[in-house]
């Protein structure tokens, strides 16, 4: 069990949920604004997207990313700011015998594209996901190559920031394994568990069981499950010795029927974690774990 738990807020996402409640935030102000009040409810990293504040959906607009860290740390000095590196790999294959006719919704650039925004802003983490994936039921691919994460990862790391590694299935495990064993990484490793998304791991204990027991040393990891699961992760993810994971990017509510804001969220978690005798670590405490200056 990890008694020194890191919290980390996923503020907003790319997913279609902005029309689904009104606490998820679009705007860069609100999206920094949220972020600030998951921050003063116990969170020591914010995880932020960017949204096009015209239509809500998903952008890799460096602007946007410029302004929602320009507001929090023009109040808030320590919080570590992680932000996603994984827009620019959507791949929306063609119908029936047209696979080349790519839909509507194809995003899908190069490695350098995927970091334009890191590379002018700096965050302290971007999150790097570990492998392509089947995402959900039709035909839309998540294009992540092991080229393009050897390309990302040597990046990240001249530019001075620690990646968090995203984990959909224990193949992306094993490649990250790979570039660890490369030294492509620099300790400590920060992994993240991801589970429940279609079509990555289940959420199954019994296989979040084995990918832990396989991290490498020198790894702190957190992981998450999606929406009703996300408290019940909370307290899994613990009790395997990690840190966790919670906000509106995974799970909008607080309970069955009720909305929750990213603040809510993270009092909730913040509750669980000390109901099982952890305690949570602040901002400064989350640096010293995670080697960030």
């Amino acid at each position: 069990m990890n008694r020194n738990v890191i919290i980390t807020c996923a503020v907003t996402g790319a997913g279609e949920t902005a029309d689904k409640s009104e606490h998820v935030p679009v705007t860069p102000k609100q999206i920094a604004e949220s972020a600030l009040e998951a921050a003063n409810a116990g969170a020591a990293i914010v995880h932020c997207h960017v949204r096009d504040p015209d239509t809500g959906k998903g952008s890799r607009n460096p602007d946007y990313y410029e302004e929602v860290v320009d507001r929090i740390r023009q109040k808030d000095s320590q919080v570590i700011i992680n932000l996603t590196a994984g827009m620019g790999g959507d791949l929306v294959i063609g119908p029936g015998e047209n696979p080349m006719n790519f839909g509507e919704g194809t995003d899908l650039v190069g490695a350098k594209a995927r970091l334009e925004h890191v590379e002018k802003i700096r965050p302290d983490i971007c999150s790097l996901d570990c492998g392509s994936l089947n995402f959900g039921n039709s035909n839309e691919v998540y294009v992540s190559t092991p080229e393009m994460l050897r390309e990302m990862t040597q990046k990240v790391r001249s530019l001075g920031v620690r990646p968090e590694l995203e984990i959909f299935d224990t193949g992306n495990l094993w490649f990250a394994e790979t570039m660890i064993s490369e030294g492509l990484i620099d300790p400590p490793f920060w992994i993240q568990l991801c589970l429940s998304i279609p079509y990555g791991t289940p959420l199954d204990i019994g296989i979040l069981y084995a990918m832990v027991n396989r991290l490498p040393a020198e790894t702190e990891f957190t992981s998450f499950g999606l929406g009703a699961m996300q408290m019940p992760m909370v307290a899994q993810s613990v009790m395997l010795g990690g840190h966790v994971r919670v906000g509106l990017e995974d799970n909008l509510y607080l309970e069955k029927g009720v909305l929750a804001s990213n603040a809510d969220l993270v009092d909730k978690a913040v509750k669980i974690i000390e109901l099982m005798g952890a305690s949570v670590q602040s901002p400064g405490e989350a640096r010293k774990t995670l080697n960030l200056k």
